[in-house]
């Protein structure tokens, strides 16, 4: 915004054609969700969303969200032999079946991972929700047969199926979408040496709306707005990696003149 009040105030500067874009939801994967491309004509687009100060971003994962819901039965615990089915067990069962060692907390780069982000039940249902990320769309697949076949298994033990199992796609890795207009990194690499920024780039371990965007037809990069230790408690923003920020955007849009 600070960005766009200064070239408003500066007539003087050459830019090409900017639209902007306030997307909400975004971390659950829907931002673009329903956006107006009538409204958002554009050619490319770049997604102001990355944290440390010269991030440039325009690798992601692939991701799908599993809801796992398992469904028990409950009965008196004094008369449960051969009756009871505890559908809390059963949870338990099929997290222990997932590779201990693929999960966010110890995993980096490009590795990908199963996460459990929720789990809420009792002896007669419980449900997990586990989010599956993987850069490469090939173990991205695989990943999401690991969750089925577990699934399979289970339900084969106890002769019924007692898990349901609904996996949904969220986004994919633009890449691919960006590779062929490779120009758009350039130029944001070209920005930021201009105002003292060295380039970083590197894969994004999480989603941005530029996946889904680049999807849609609209290659969308994403760089750095001075974001550090998202989704905790101890999340801030330097104003200094915000003021730079600016530097770049105003230096970005002037090399689309043509």
């Amino acid at each position: 915004m600070a960005a766009i009040e200064y070239l408003i105030d500066h007539k003087e500067i050459k830019h090409c054609k900017i639209v902007v874009c306030f997307t909400p939801d975004e971390e659950i994967g829907e931002g673009t969700k329903h956006l107006n491309l009538d409204k958002f004509n554009v050619d490319y687009a770049y997604t102001i969303d990355g944290g440390t100060i010269g991030e440039i971003e325009y690798e992601n994962f692939n991701a799908a969200i599993a809801k796992v819901t398992i469904q028990g039965k409950s009965v008196h615990p004094g008369t449960a032999k051969n009756k009871m089915i505890n559908s809390v067990l059963i949870a338990n069962e099929f997290i222990n079946k997932l590779p201990s060692l693929e999960t966010p907390q110890n995993t980096e780069g490009y590795e990908g991972f199963y996460h459990i982000i929720s789990i809420n039940g009792s002896v007669e249902q419980t449900v997990l929700n586990i989010i599956i990320r993987d850069f490469d769309m090939k173990n991205f697949e695989l990943r999401k047969e690991f969750i089925r076949e577990i699934s399979t298994k289970i339900n084969k033990n106890f002769d019924s199926d007692v898990i349901r199992l609904e996996i949904k796609d969220q986004y994919f890795n633009m890449k691919e979408k960006i590779e062929p207009v490779m120009f758009l990194i350039d130029n944001l690499k070209d920005a930021m040496l201009e105002c003292g920024v060295t380039p970083n780039i590197r894969p994004i371990r999480g989603g941005t709306d530029g996946a889904n965007l680049s999807y849609m037809g609209i290659p969308t990069p994403n760089m750095f707005a001075g974001g550090e230790n998202a989704h905790g408690r101890f999340e801030y923003i330097s104003i200094q990696s915000m003021n730079k920020a600016v530097e770049v955007i105003l230096n970005l849009v002037q090399k689309f003149i043509n």
